[in-house]
């Protein structure tokens, strides 16, 4: 009984204190069908507060230094900033057609937002929402534009795709195209930049791609409709989510194999590691779930309720 009462004491005191008062990693789920942003409190793996930040919120990024939130809304067309003291949107920036995955540079300094109707990427500086660029990728119907850890490159993933888009950030224009398998997806950087890994969706693959030399390095077998991708810190494990199978892969960086698999909800999509690298969270788009999954010993901790639609996480 006294620890029943502790636990929700403590829930209490958590959901009336400002985001920015929170020490632990907090994940942050975008749920496109509420229009709300889930924050969960990764030391009790709970939701602890619910934001109402958009009419469908789809890619997320967060501030370095954790003040604000980014989000792409597709139907005002824009990117919406949330002020993480006070859980509000504070402002709205233009960014065209049908938004979705959205990152932000390293520095923190700029933001990239695939726009898929547009078929470009969108460029602003995070500050104020200034465009520097609107730049045009050969993939139709662009969903991610990651940024590299070195700020140099963005790799761009598109549905209607067999190929990886490199733009130059520094010339805003896209200068290369690295082949891979059908409907790219997810993407993620090793720490160092060093290499690059993809999902591809209609071949059920992920590829290993060799940065400074733009090639594929590996093709490596994933589970039916690979898509999410998230790299552990120390660049050791990649993680890729597998919508059809409702399952989670990891793989060996240094081999480049497949060394475990961890069943998750439906239809798992984007995800996320805390910073310490010890639990992956992943969007399970059609389960209305965040599975919580110990990386090193590859199995699902806890599932946690969240709003309709999950469309990815991001921590901070």
């Amino acid at each position: 009984m006294y620890m029943n009462f502790t636990r929700r004491a403590a829930l209490l005191v958590l959901a009336v204190l400002p985001l920015g008062a929170l020490a632990a990693p907090l994940a942050f789920v975008p749920n496109e069908k509420s229009g709300t942003v889930s924050v969960i409190d990764t030391t009790q793996d709970a939701v602890t507060k619910t934001l109402q930040v958009s009419e469908r919120p789809r890619g997320i990024a967060v501030a370095p230094d954790g003040s604000r939130l980014f989000l792409t809304d597709a139907p005002t067309r824009s990117l919406i900033v949330v002020d993480l003291a006070s859980g509000k949107p504070v402002a709205s920036w233009p960014l065209g057609e049908s938004p979705e995955g959205l990152y932000i540079s390293r520095d923190g300094q700029l933001l990239a937002a695939a726009v898929e109707e547009d078929n470009s990427v969108a460029l602003l500086q995070s500050s104020d929402g200034k465009t520097l660029a609107h730049i045009k990728v050969e993939g139709e119907n662009p969903e991610h534009a990651v940024f590299s850890p070195d700020r140099k490159w963005l790799y761009v993933s598109a549905e209607n795709a067999e190929q990886v888009d490199v733009i130059d950030v520094a010339a805003r224009k896209q200068v290369g195209r690295i082949p891979v398998g059908k409907r790219p997806r997810g993407i993620g950087f090793l720490p160092d930049g060093s290499r690059a890994y993809v999902a591809c969706e209609l071949a059920s693959t992920v590829y290993a791609i060799d940065v400074a030399n733009q090639k594929v390095l590996a093709a490596i077998p994933a589970g039916k409709f690979s898509n999410g991708i998230a790299i552990t810190p120390d660049g050791k494990r990649v993680f890729v989510s597998n919508g059809k199978d409702g399952t989670v892969m990891a793989i060996d960086t240094a081999t480049n194999t497949v060394i475990g698999t961890v069943p998750v909800g439906k239809r798992p999509w984007n995800m996320a590691i805390t910073p310490d690298g010890s639990k992956l969270y992943v969007a399970n788009g059609r389960s209305d779930t965040v599975s919580v999954i110990d990386t090193d010993k590859l199995v699902a901790l806890k599932d946690v309720p969240v709003g309709s639609f999950p469309w990815g996480v991001v921590i901070k």
